[in-house]
């Protein structure tokens, strides 16, 4: 590797010579649902995650799975959290050692949601979804809940914080996680970024195809952060990693964030890559940010004290 293409660690090395190595192809070529079988046996094929106090599966508004971890028995604040997955991949599985980490890192009650999902339902769907269970959690525990996302998800949790905050809601933080921000796909990491590095620009604009079928509404605000009326929104933590090609949007997003008033922390990652969050049994560098990333958010949770998650 060229000097200034370093990773954080030996681990992440190895993972990035695997995936250069392996010349995989293309999604759209390998089909939704052999990418989903996929990525279902590496799940199953990994070390579960780290255990937590409490662990379990509900239905909201009884048609939508959601995972509720809990740290502690003690009441704790709430995260409502939407996985990454391009719009079209991941599940409560896929990201149930993530959850279990933010859970304990940030002492707080995390709710996974399983969206409604690309391409057999197009945004904004996930979005939707994320609303009612924010209502739906709100009601239940009493608790107005923060939201949470990585990669597709960050951008389908700062939609849904934009959507509540017009209704009315107010989320008390914001968690995002090197944010597919912009659904244009025009900024310079994408290009630069693009190959070898795990989340290849070609994949990227096929799993936005999939969510955004008109290229004509891929600057819908309704559809692409960058692009959306942030004013008002909570206060928002968002993490980059230095090999992502969504870098450069999540930094714009920052700087939009900013521009509109909203408090917002930047948490640069040297030497990452894409879904570094999910990485953490391979690097101890990837496992060290992304405990640091949670355990900064739980400060941030902590600063604002409304009333705790219990049952």
């Amino acid at each position: 590797m060229a000097a200034d293409d370093r990773v954080a660690d030996d681990g992440l090395v190895e993972w990035v010579h695997q995936i250069r190595a392996a010349n995989s192809r293309p999604a759209e070529s390998v089909g939704v649902a052999a990418l989903r079988e996929g990525q279902r046996t590496r799940v199953a094929a990994r070390a579960p995650g780290p255990r937590v106090h409490e662990v379990g599966d509900l239905l909201a508004l009884d048609r939508i799975p959601v995972r509720l971890y809990r740290p502690g028995p003690e009441p704790q604040p709430l995260v409502v959290y939407a996985h990454g997955g391009g719009f079209v991949l991941g599940d409560l599985d896929s990201h149930d050692s993530t959850c279990r980490r933010l859970a304990l890192a940030a002492d707080a009650s995390v709710l996974s949601v399983d969206y409604r999902r690309a391409p057999e339902h197009p945004g904004p769907a996930a979005v939707e979804d994320l609303c009612d269970v924010h209502r739906w959690a709100t009601d239940r525990f009493g608790s107005v809940a923060a939201l949470a996302g990585d990669s597709a998800g960050a951008a389908i949790a700062v939609l849904a914080a934009v959507a509540l905050v017009r209704s009315g809601a107010q989320p008390p933080a914001l968690l995002l996680a090197c944010p597919n921000a912009d659904l244009t796909l025009s900024s310079a990491s994408v290009h630069g970024k693009g190959a070898g590095w795990g989340l290849d620009a070609r994949d990227l604009d096929w799993f936005v195809q999939q969510w955004v079928p008109d290229p004509r509404r891929r600057s819908d605000p309704a559809l692409s952060p960058l692009h959306a009326e942030l004013a008002g929104l909570p206060p928002t933590l968002v993490a980059t990693a230095e090999h992502d090609p969504l870098r450069d949007e999540g930094l714009a997003l920052v700087d939009r964030l900013a521009t509109a008033g909203v408090a917002v922390e930047h948490v640069a990652g040297p030497g990452l890559v894409h879904g570094y969050l999910g990485l953490g049994h391979l690097s101890p560098a990837a496992a060290a940010a992304g405990n640091e990333l949670f355990a900064r958010f739980g400060r941030l949770l902590n600063g604002w004290r409304g009333t705790p998650a219990g049952r």
